[in-house]
């Protein structure tokens, strides 16, 4: 048996074993748990290194892509700019081309006026003195110098010439010359002198810009004259002929007029009507609806 003494100490021995038990196992979970905040304060700083490198490599990439941005923006700008560049380019070219064609249309309509305005050269003849021809001075007695070659034939029959006027061949000279003459006679009130200028001068320069207003003062020439028949029959040419014309409105308005004055309401209406529905926001337009409105209210119940 154990004794006393023996008893005691076994006692002490494992009070003090089962005392240090807990504390030695306290100490290591400690030690884990420094080792596990080591470890993740380690990944932690990796984490940041990451992040650290990734914050530079975007403002790496938002630096190349700020750079690519101005270097688009600059080519788009001077894209625009030549393209800017080739379209006043083009523009002035345009118009180069296009005043090009009016003298060109200037030109041939002067040519075909000096063609018509010169005789053929089968109605001229040559007259040659049979002196002259034969080298020998012309008789003196003739009071006046031999004829010279090439010179028209006084004695020969006259030649047909383009319709004239008081002022004379109505084709003689530019376009331009022969309208302003017309348009001259026009507001002097020489409205027969007028109706052949015009006249004249839609049948030489059918194609001129200004070939439609021509047509149209022929119509008013004869509207002043008071030939209404006439005056119908011309604008009812500027209506056929040019469709297109700045002055349709304009003739089919005062062809309303001439109808209105024949006694043709109907016809009338047609035409007042035909400017009130495509142009009534002109002044031929308001003008027809005037004078169709009052046609109406004079209609019979």
């Amino acid at each position: 048996m154990m004794t006393g003494t023996a008893l005691r100490i076994a006692v002490v021995t494992g009070l003090v074993v089962g005392g240090a038990t807990p504390a030695l196992a306290q100490r290591r979970e400690m030690q884990q748990v420094a080792a596990d905040i080591r470890i993740l304060q380690e990944q932690t700083q990796l984490l940041q290194n990451a992040l650290v490198g990734l914050t530079d490599a975007l403002k790496a990439v938002n630096v190349r892509i700020d750079e690519q941005t101005g270097v688009n923006r600059k080519a788009f700008a001077d894209g625009k700019l030549h393209a800017d560049g080739m379209g006043g380019d083009l523009r002035v070219v345009r118009e180069r081309v296009d005043d090009t064609n009016v003298r060109i249309t200037s030109l041939s309509q002067e040519v075909e006026a000096l063609r018509l305005a010169i005789p053929p050269m089968a109605t001229m003849t040559v007259q040659v003195d049979p002196a002259a021809a034969a080298g020998l001075p012309g008789d003196p007695a003739a009071g006046a110098a031999p004829p010279v070659a090439g010179a028209p034939d006084t004695t020969a029959p006259p030649v047909v010439a383009p319709t004239t006027s008081a002022r004379g061949p109505i084709t003689a000279g530019s376009p331009m010359r022969v309208y302003e003459t017309a348009w001259a006679d026009y507001t002097a009130g020489n409205f027969d002198l007028a109706i052949e200028g015009f006249n004249g001068y839609v049948r030489s320069f059918p194609r001129s810009e200004s070939a439609d207003n021509a047509q149209y003062y022929v119509g008013e020439s004869y509207f002043q004259r008071g030939k209404l028949a006439e005056a119908v029959e011309a604008f009812s040419r500027v209506i056929s002929t040019y469709p297109k014309s700045d002055v349709l409105g304009v003739a089919y308005y005062k062809r309303g007029l001439c109808y209105e004055r024949l006694n043709q309401p109907d016809r009338a209406r047609e035409s007042y009507d035909y400017v009130v529905k495509t142009l009534a926001d002109s002044d031929a337009g308001r003008l027809a609806k005037q004078r169709l409105d009052a046609l109406n209210r004079a209609r019979p119940q």
